[in-house]
Formats: structure tokens, C-alpha cells, sequence
């Protein structure tokens, strides 16, 4: 960063906008802050949403989002970026090319497929260039069982041989989510890059359609805190999952 002292380390949020409040850039950037991070934000698009509906959604130009992203990384030396909603395959594109040329840190990748309301978010030649573009260059995915399913073509329970498989076809560290299981005790499995496996295990929470509303988004933006903070991964990982059941 240039131009004025700033004791926190920075996190780069780049999704969508959610206008409830729940989720996307604005519950990543109060999780920024409750965490002790400097939060900026690059918004790919503007959504019309609550807890039961995603009703409208306006891309960003790809001039301001590329503007946006170039103002922060100009101003702040960027530690950690996070992705969420990335909308279609030119917003990837566009992403995927700035962060090669202007970040040399971690990248957090929540790969938002579905809304929680159930609207698709990601079409197929999005889905495309997520993995092509991004994953190969990520420190982390955080897929939910429904999103590695699509992602992966595996069905039910991941075994510990298919978590590695997954880890070597994306090419980074895959943290499987638990909270679609119906089990009272959920686990969430972090395989690392060169194979080591960590489970996570958590009470279910009794949760309301609010409370449980950008759950992923939170949890992969503390993550994301952690990093900056320099916790190893599976640190950062079991303390972003102890911030989430707080």
C-alpha cells in the first residue's frame, strides 16, 4: 500500500452485491472486520435478493469491475483474495487475467453455482472457465456436497481416495462442506494439496432462513481473514469454522 499506514492486513473481496444484506461482498466485508482485516471489494453484479429469493440480478460493466479491481491492488498491498458470485465466463476471464498480472497471494474460492433460494448462478460455460481459469491457480475451494457433486460427478459420501482425486483434478486444496448432510453432527473435510486429509466436526446449528443465508460466504471469507493473518490452512480453516458456529 502506498500513500498512508494500514496495520491490517488487506482481503479482497470480488462477487456479487446482495441487497439484504446477508450475504455476497456485504457479509464478507462485516466478516473482515469482526476478523481483523482491512476489507476492499471488486462487485461483479448488483442482485435484487432476500433470504427466500434471488429476484433480479445486473451484471457490472467489465470496465468498472476491471476498474475497481486495479484501484485497490494500485493503493493497497492485497494479501488474501476471496471470490464468490462471478457470474459468467467474461467476468471469470476478466478476473482470472488481473489476478495473474497483479496478485501474488492466496485466492479463496467459494464456487457460488446455486443461491440458497435455489436460482442458478453459474451457467455452463461459466462453470467452465471456473475451473479452468481459476481453480488451477487457487489456494482453496470451498464446495459445498451439492456444488462438488456437479463439479466432480460423485454422488452421496466422498471417500478420502475421491477428496484426493478432487485435490488433483482442480489443482489446489479442496475444503468439502458438511451443512447439507441431515446429520445432527456435521463434518467438513479439508484435503490439502499434497494429499493430508482434516476433518472438522460441528453440532448443526438450529438456524433460521436468515441466519443460515450466506453461510458459505461467511465461512469462506474467514478463512480468507485467517490466511492474511498468516494461519497455516487447516488453522485457519477449524478457526473459520469456530467463528461461523459463534
Amino acid at each position: 500500500m502506498s500513500g498512508s499506514y494500514q496495520a491490517r492486513p488487506v482481503v479482497l473481496t470480488i462477487g456479487g452485491s446482495d441487497s439484504c444484506g446477508g450475504a455476497g461482498i456485504q457479509a464478507d466485508l462485516r466478516v473482515f472486520e469482526a476478523l481483523h482485516v482491512h476489507g476492499c471489494s471488486a462487485t461483479t453484479a448488483l442482485t435484487a435478493q432476500h433470504p427466500e429469493a434471488v429476484i433480479r440480478i445486473e451484471p457490472v460493466s467489465l470496465a468498472q469491475l476491471d476498474a475497481e479491481m486495479h484501484a485497490v491492488f494500485d493503493y493497497y498491498d492485497v494479501a488474501v483474495v476471496k471470490t464468490g458470485m462471478l457470474v459468467d465466463a467474461e467476468h471469470i476471464a476478466l478476473v482470472s487475467a488481473l489476478l495473474s498480472e497483479l496478485h501474488q497471494g492466496a485466492l479463496v474460492i467459494d464456487p457460488v453455482m446455486v443461491s440458497s433460494s435455489g436460482v442458478v448462478l453459474l451457467d455452463a460455460g461459466a462453470i467452465g472457465a471456473l475451473t479452468q481459469a481459476l481453480f488451477p491457480v487457487a489456494t482453496l475451494i470451498t464446495p459445498n456436497q451439492e456444488e462438488a457433486d456437479f463439479l466432480f460427478g460423485l454422488h452421496g459420501d466422498i471417500s478420502a481416495t475421491e477428496m484426493a482425486s478432487m485435490v488433483d483434478q482442480v489443482g489446489c486444496a479442496v475444503l468439502l462442506k458438511g451443512g447439507h448432510s441431515n446429520e445432527a453432527l456435521l463434518v467438513d473435510r479439508l484435503c490439502e494439496r499434497d494429499g493430508t486429509l482434516h476433518e472438522f466436526s460441528h453440532p448443526r446449528q438450529i438456524w433460521d432462513l436468515e441466519q443460515r443465508h450466506g453461510t458459505g460466504c461467511r465461512l469462506a471469507s474467514a478463512i480468507s481473514a485467517n490466511l492474511a493473518h498468516a494461519m497455516p490452512l487447516p488453522e485457519a480453516v477449524e478457526q473459520a469454522i469456530h467463528y461461523l458456529q459463534c
